[in-house]
């Protein structure tokens, strides 16, 4: 099969198909240079959603991997009739090409030098969460991006979920009462985990770029394609990725800004002690973990299995609000859905809006970020806001890693009396690169 083959999905085939009626420029009828950094399937999936709004052409695409950029730049081509550039260094698109906006979908670890480079060479982003790797990371797009004074906006798309608005309404409205905990949660598929065999990186793909900043550890297709979350080098395992959209949802719904303790326990009681060797390696990121984080008025939970679900639970994944007059559930397909507390009550329940195939609504968050660059005011997921719930898992890591609870000073940034802690708000990056000033 031909490579050109790829690119016609399902998915492309059809937004190929309604290309012209999605087409819908921002108020200033300007059509934005814009380039992506990772053009793997969710940056793609990004990049579908902007060329599709009408409000871009793509100047550049970047990638580590020859293949993956091949087969990015023939779809663009296909969609839009757009040529874009291809590199594989993203400094070098930055300086040559000079974007308007940068799309940001690479590994976790990367997201800190590719944002800030990237505000700082004159562009918007519109980059993945979590925000970083480390909480200093995260930080240092916060202030890069104020410096600049230009608009970000991060992939928490659940903020604008036409269900989680209407839910986030329904809840600060009172009527479950005063909320005393919040429960986070999701489980299911996998098991015993055995090592599998390293290899050479795939022709054409530079293994050293890819790993950056972090460890060059061996190459191993469990990492790449689409792996990289499970490995603690490249990012933070289950809280990091699923756990960042629920804390957000907690976030956003309460007036506090910072927990006032964390504490996180778990492991890999299932999947085994994690291997690394020049032969073969596993996964890193535990399978079980329970985060707790102590706010002023409630308490909000963390729990994740990656093995076993719960089966007398309705819902399997998602966000409980324990209220005085009932619960109230927050879910991504299944919607959300308030139990009240007296039998005599009906239960009250709205649908899920979401755009298929992904259920997601990338369309709802871009169209956000335009009107916020055009506008000049914040984005529905600014960099601030995003910032603050992406410290959360940041701060469940290292509590689990030190194995004790940790008391955190959310103005300040710094854990309270706990020198061994705060020096885990960072990390060595691995030379020439250099870990960004805050």
């Amino acid at each position: 099969m031909k490579r050109r083959a790829f690119v016609t999905t399902s998915a492309a085939t059809s937004l190929l198909q309604q290309f012209p009626l999605l087409a819908a420029p921002g108020k200033s009828g300007k059509k934005y240079r814009t380039a992506l950094i990772g053009s793997g399937w969710w940056g793609m999936n990004i990049l579908r959603e902007a060329m599709a709004s009408g409000t871009i052409t793509v100047v550049a695409l970047n990638d580590v991997s020859d293949d993956a950029l091949e087969v990015a730049t023939e779809e663009v081509t296909d969609l839009s009739g757009d040529k874009p550039k291809a590199y594989k260094d993203y400094r070098e698109l930055l300086e040559k090409e000079k974007p308007e906006i940068v799309i940001i979908s690479t590994p976790d670890h990367w997201h800190a030098l590719q944002t800030i480079a990237a505000v700082q060479a004159g562009a918007h982003v519109f980059v993945e969460k979590p925000t970083g790797h480390t909480i200093h990371e995260s930080r240092a797009m916060v202030n890069a991006a104020k410096a600049s004074g230009k608009t970000i906006q991060v992939g928490l798309h659940r903020r604008i979920g036409p269900h989680h608005v209407s839910g986030m309404e329904f809840l600060k409205n009172g009527k479950i009462g005063k909320v005393g905990m919040v429960r986070m949660f999701v489980a299911g598929r996998g098991g015993p985990e055995t090592p599998r065999p390293n290899s050479d990186p795939p022709e054409g793909m530079d293994w050293d770029m890819y790993c950056g900043p972090a460890p060059l550890r061996p190459f191993n297709s469990r990492i790449h394609p689409g792996g990289f979350r499970h490995f603690l080098d490249f990012a933070n395992g289950i809280l990091g990725d699923w756990g960042v959209h629920w804390l957000d949802q907690v976030l956003w719904w309460t007036e506090e800004k910072h927990p006032r303790r964390v504490y996180s326990t778990g492991g890999r009681p299932v999947r085994g002690a994690p291997v690394l060797n020049d032969r073969e390696q596993t996964s890193d990121a535990p399978d079980t973990q329970v985060a707790v984080y102590e706010f002023e008025s409630f308490t909000a939970t963390w729990e994740h299995r990656r093995y076993a679900e719960n089966p007398p639970e309705k819902h399997k994944i998602g966000c409980y609000f324990y209220g005085e007059n009932g619960v109230f559930h927050m879910g991504w397909r299944d919607g959300w859905t308030f139990y009240p507390s007296n039998s005599r009550d009906k239960v009250i329940h709205q649908d899920s809006q979401l755009q298929e195939p992904d259920g997601h609504n990338l369309k709802l968050l871009w169209k956000d970020f335009i009107d916020g660059i055009e506008g000049r005011k914040e984005t529905v997921c600014g960099i601030e806001s995003s910032h603050r719930s992406s410290v959360l898992p940041m701060l469940g890591m290292i509590s689990l890693n030190l194995g004790r609870s940790i008391q955190w000073d959310g103005e300040k940034e710094q854990v309270i009396g706990d020198p061994a802690a705060n020096k885990l708000l960072r990390r060595d990056y691995r030379k020439p690169w250099i870990y960004p000033e805050i």
